[in-house]
């Protein structure tokens, strides 16, 4: 029996890259084990795969995307990292496909992590706040959001965050609601 009988000996079983080599090959080939890299922090190996995906699908936004983000944070090529970024997000606009409206979180997440990388930490919550705007659920804008440290409005917002004011009432918004004397606290009983 050769290698093409066998399913379970044709392809890269094991490897991180793309699929069978007598098979076509699809953006999703790379796709795949390009995030999986990027979720166990292994970004070079990703910026390795998304290298030969780019030279075979230089118009995919997605592979665009990820390039870009990654040429920012493992080559520390900034400019063209943002660059790449931006590119794969006017390609989306351009196509306006309404099955590619999924792909604009995952474009503008890269974007900000692209912008986190060149140290743009206002362009960088730009990007994420217009990702939350096509997907305000998405569980990776979010946590990228809160790990850069997102500021809740000023109380008074035409105040500096500075001002006393703003300050003391910032306080007393953050601190522990307290139960007054007298009153039973809202938790279990005994």
């Amino acid at each position: 029996m050769n290698n093409q009988d066998d399913p379970k000996k044709t392809g890269n079983a094991g490897e991180a890259g793309p699929a069978a080599q007598n098979e076509e090959i699809k953006p999703i080939d790379y796709l795949r084990p390009v995030r999986s890299h990027i979720r166990n922090g292994k970004h070079k190996d990703a910026y390795r795969l998304l290298l030969q995906a780019s030279v075979r699908f230089p118009d995919e936004p997605l592979i665009l995307s990820y390039y870009g983000s990654l040429q920012a944070i493992v080559d520390k090529k900034f400019r063209s990292g943002v660059e790449n970024c931006k590119r794969a997000i006017r390609m989306l606009e351009e196509r306006g496909s309404s099955s590619e409206k999924t792909y604009y979180p995952v474009c503008y997440h890269n974007l900000g992590k692209a912008f986190i990388a060149a140290g743009r930490k206002k362009d960088a919550l730009d990007a994420l706040k217009k990702g939350l705007k096509y997907d305000s659920g998405n569980s990776d804008l979010k946590k990228e959001l809160q790990d850069l440290g997102v500021r809740k409005p000023l109380p008074v917002a035409f105040l500096d965050r500075s001002n006393p004011i703003n300050v003391v009432l910032g306080m007393i918004r953050k601190s522990p609601k307290k139960t007054p004397p007298g009153k039973k606290s809202g938790g279990r009983g005994r």
